[in-house]
């Protein structure tokens, strides 16, 4: 049995109203200008989390080639995606915040403010001492911006894009668990309680809280691990208040952040590893397709989910196909590909050629 590759963030999933629109706001602020998928299908796998029917979508893939995981837009186009039953506070279940690394996080915040953005609180530490701040977009979506490391290639950008999620727990130990044990954060960077500076502007963020932030020992491996970049995961639980499940009564796709995807390799290794710890795949492409790739379009491969101990999804893919300059119609058979080793620089720096120019429209 192959062994499992784990090549960091790939994307974390956005349910939007409008997805040209949000799209445009995070090409401004996050820079996600590079398109590897856009196209509209049938979401026909994800049963078990869109009533037991199948849901037409729109969603395109975007990442920032100076470094981290992606945004996956989604937006349906058969229903009109719901908001949260409840107003969403720190210490909720499931992905309250997505983090976004900067080389410079003073002149992020600047030039956030210049721009227009809604900046909740300040600029202030976080335990370790590093300048942080949020930024919530036009969707009630929250955003960390923090130091990041593992940049790809400068773009006189302010931002790379996805460093890792806050997420919501109602066990921290038994979450601590799952996210060493299954995803490998095997690094336990801190371990606060109290009330903090750094969530002061937030909904909830008044009330104390035990958070515990994670990173990989070893960094990622595979072939977009110098894209995609190291990662971390901050886990959150409240400890004064009975938390709310942010998707509760609600369908994957619906507002807000929907799910954290990992690149992966070694799929069959995965799904048994999940099985044998006690969290099976609860959706499974390459069983559902008989081994066969799942067709995104313009990109392919296997996909599946797990759900965290308190319900939170987490993607993994399989990357087969993707495409390099599609006006060229050039396109790499990953397969044929060393799983553990990064495609060479200069075939990712061509992704850039995929690029949404904002500035000629």
């Amino acid at each position: 049995m192959k062994k499992i590759i784990f090549g960091g963030i790939q994307q974390v999933g956005i349910g939007v109203r409008d997805m040209k629109e949000a799209w445009s706001w995070y090409r401004k602020f996050f820079g996600v200008d590079v398109r590897i998928f856009e196209d509209e299908a049938t979401a026909e796998l994800m049963l078990p989390y869109t009533g037991g029917k199948p849901r037409k979508r729109r969603a395109a893939l975007a990442l920032n080639l100076q470094g981290g995981g992606g945004f996956e837009i989604w937006q349906y186009m058969d229903r009109k995606p719901e908001p949260p039953r409840t107003k969403v506070m720190l210490g909720d279940l499931g992905i309250f915040s997505v983090k976004i690394k900067s080389m410079n996080v003073p002149a992020a915040y600047d030039h956030f403010r210049e721009l227009g953005g809604e900046l909740p609180g300040k600029l202030e530490k976080e335990p370790q001492g590093n300048d942080v701040f949020f930024i919530r977009d036009p969707y009630e979506n929250y955003f960390q911006i923090v130091p990041g490391t593992g940049w790809f290639r400068r773009e006189k950008k302010l931002t790379g894009a996805v460093y890792g999620v806050i997420i919501g727990v109602s066990d921290m130990e038994r979450s601590h668990r799952f996210y060493e044990e299954i995803l490998g954060y095997d690094v336990k960077v801190y371990d606060k309680q109290g009330v903090f500076d750094d969530f002061a502007g937030l909904p909830g963020g008044d009330q104390p809280v035990r958070r515990m932030l994670l990173q990989q020992s070893g960094g990622p491996l595979g072939i977009f691990s110098r894209v995609f970049g190291p990662s971390q995961i901050e886990l959150v639980q409240a400890t004064e208040r009975k938390p709310n499940k942010i998707f509760h009564d609600r369908y994957w796709g619906d507002l807000g952040f929907i799910h954290i995807c990992f690149d992966i390799n070694g799929m069959d290794a995965l799904r048994e590893k999940c099985r044998e710890k006690g969290y099976p795949f609860t959706v499974d492409s390459q069983k559902a397709r008989q081994n066969s790739s799942f067709d995104m379009g313009e990109a392919a491969g296997y996909f599946s989910y797990v759900e965290d101990p308190d319900g939170t999804l987490i993607e993994f893919v399989e990357s087969h196909k993707i495409p390099v300059i599609k006006k060229l119609g050039w396109y790499i058979n990953l397969r044929k590909k060393n799983p553990e080793k990064s495609l060479p620089g200069w075939l990712l720096k061509a992704l850039r050629f995929n690029k949404i120019n904002d500035k000629k429209k």
